[in-house]
């Protein structure tokens, strides 16, 4: 069964370099992640703060919404994991009825 979630993708790499993520890296997670479940929503960025083992992370974050399984999440946050060396990725389900309704006349 599917379900809505949104993950929260990162603006900096993980890895302790906080170099900026480039637009064409996005473009190859959006692309990954679109095979795995068939459509995605990006929102616009919002600014987080975080902290962990004490510290402060202040930082941007794009919120993306996915249709998809759990066992398709579970594979997209992997992806997120590896793609943009993070420690931590935040996703959480939105809603467990999703419903497409597609027009069937003819426009």
């Amino acid at each position: 069964m599917k379900k809505l979630f949104e993950i929260l993708v990162p603006t900096r790499y993980g890895d302790g370099s906080s170099k900026p993520i480039r637009k064409r890296h996005h473009l190859e997670w959006d692309k990954r992640v679109l095979a795995i479940s068939g459509g995605l929503t990006i929102l616009y960025p919002s600014k987080g703060k975080w902290v962990y083992e004490g510290e402060l992370y202040p930082e941007k974050m794009i919120p993306v919404r996915v249709m998809c399984s759990e066992e398709q999440m579970k594979t997209i946050v992997e992806l997120t994991l590896q793609h943009y060396r993070q420690r931590a990725v935040m996703f959480y389900r939105l809603s467990d009825q999703v419903e497409i309704v597609y027009n069937t006349k003819t426009i």
